[in-house]
This record gives C-alpha cells, sequence and structure tokens, in this order.
C-alpha cells in the first residue's frame, strides 16, 4: 500500500485553508487533515466556516466564476480531528461511497477508565431521538447496524488510550459506544461527562486506506495524534497490552 505523502507535495501553509492540512490533492481526491472545532458541512448557525466550504473556496483559487469545486463523500463530528477525504467530482464521490464499507478507518481516542476487555468489538443497533442524540437498541428494525473494534494501547491511573477499528460509519458512533461502555470519551459534552482537564474531545481520525477512484491504487493517508490527546496519558503507563502510538 503507497503512502502518497512521501512523493506529495503539500502547498505552503500560507496557502492552506484555515484549520486544514493538506495532505494529497490530485483531479481525483482531495485529502485533508481536519482541526478539531471545525464543521466538515453547513450547519443551522455556521455557513462558512466549514471544511466544505474553505476547500471549495481553496480549488477555485480565488476565481469567483471557477466550476471546480468538491464533494462530500464522509463527514467528521465537529469536535473529531484527523484525516477527511473529499472527492473532486462526482463520479469519484459515488466510487468512493459505494466501496466505503471495505476501506479501512482508524481512530485513536482518549477515554475514562478502561473497557472491560483489553481488546474486542462493541456491536448494537444505534437509533436517534428527537434531541439528535444517538442510543443504543436491541432491535435490529429499529436502529442500524453499528460495530466498533477497540484495542487499549496505553493507560495512566484516570485514562486509556484506545486505538479504533471504525467497522462501520454510523453517526457518533464510537463516541456512544465507548459511552455505553462505561468508559466514555475524555471531553466528551454529548454523551459523557465534562472533567477539569480533559480539553477538547479525545478523538481523533488518525489513518484512513482507500482504493484510488481512477487507478484502484491502494493509498494510505495518515495524521499524526494531536499532543492535547495524546498527553492524557502520558507517564508512567501500566502494561496494556500494545506498543505506545
Amino acid at each position: 500500500m503507497r503512502e502518497p505523502q512521501t512523493t506529495f507535495k503539500a502547498p505552503p501553509r500560507r496557502y492552506q485553508p484555515k484549520g486544514l492540512s493538506i495532505l494529497y490533492e490530485d483531479r481525483d481526491i482531495l485529502v485533508v487533515d481536519k482541526t478539531s472545532g471545525l464543521l466538515t458541512v453547513s450547519s443551522d448557525k455556521v455557513r462558512e466556516n466549514t471544511a466544505y466550504y474553505l476547500l471549495n473556496t481553496y480549488v477555485r483559487k480565488g476565481n469567483a466564476k471557477s466550476r471546480n469545486r468538491v464533494f462530500i463523500v464522509h463527514r467528521l463530528d465537529r469536535d473529531t480531528s484527523g484525516v477527511i477525504v473529499f472527492a473532486r467530482h462526482e463520479k469519484a464521490k459515488r466510487y468512493l461511497q459505494a466501496e466505503w464499507h471495505g476501506f479501512k478507518k482508524v481512530y485513536y481516542a482518549v477515554v475514562h477508565g478502561a473497557p472491560p476487555q483489553k481488546e474486542g468489538i462493541i456491536t448494537s443497533y444505534l437509533a436517534e431521538n428527537q434531541t439528535h442524540r444517538m442510543y443504543s437498541v436491541r432491535d435490529p428494525r429499529k436502529g442500524k447496524l453499528a460495530k466498533t473494534g477497540y484495542r487499549i494501547v496505553r493507560q495512566s491511573q484516570q485514562h486509556s488510550l484506545l486505538e479504533i477499528d471504525l467497522l462501520t460509519g454510523r453517526k457518533n458512533q464510537i463516541r456512544v459506544h465507548l459511552a455505553e461502555a462505561g468508559c466514555p470519551v475524555a471531553g466528551d459534552r454529548k454523551y459523557g461527562q465534562q472533567k477539569k482537564g480533559d480539553g477538547r474531545l479525545a478523538l481523533h481520525a488518525a489513518s484512513l486506506s482507500i482504493r484510488h477512484p481512477h487507478t484502484k491504487e491502494e493509498m494510505l493517508f495518515t495524521a499524526k495524534v494531536p499532543a492535547t490527546i495524546d498527553s492524557l496519558v502520558r507517564g508512567e503507563p501500566r502494561k496494556a497490552g500494545g506498543a505506545t502510538s
């Protein structure tokens, strides 16, 4: 699997959209590292300060009449940082979305406490209530199947760093599954409990492997775990069955 970052030269930072780092781009795809706090797409309250809006401005290079644009393939929660891919045309979008279930998505999360086992898969059916909060149900007719693989990488007295294999891509899936397992993501105000020193939501999309929509070549994109997340479990680690990230 090729890592395109070794051959792709990113534009100077002054030309990159605020809150985004360009990891790779060609005529078919645009891959970025999104910062925490930036929406992927617009909401009722935020229209312009989104990854989608900023990247459309970027690919038009100041020409308001340009037909260049990006197409949304998937999303990251506002407070989740990391790798996200956009298509450069409709055909690429359709291909990536059709093949999405077969691509590998790896996240890192710092949680309060620890899961009951060092590694495993959390499975449930997720439904959404009227306040847009996700929750697990037992009846498959009332929710969508969600599967989250995890492995404890490192632990401190209060936190655990988890490597997460996102096996399905439901809304807020990782946050809901970990909260329901008794170890909510640090900094999660919606599904967890904000504690002193948590800071931002400690969830990061660390890597994404896809098959290129044109060449069909397998490509791996990575984004380093932010220090603000990693520092939560720094110190003298307890043995947790894995190497540090």
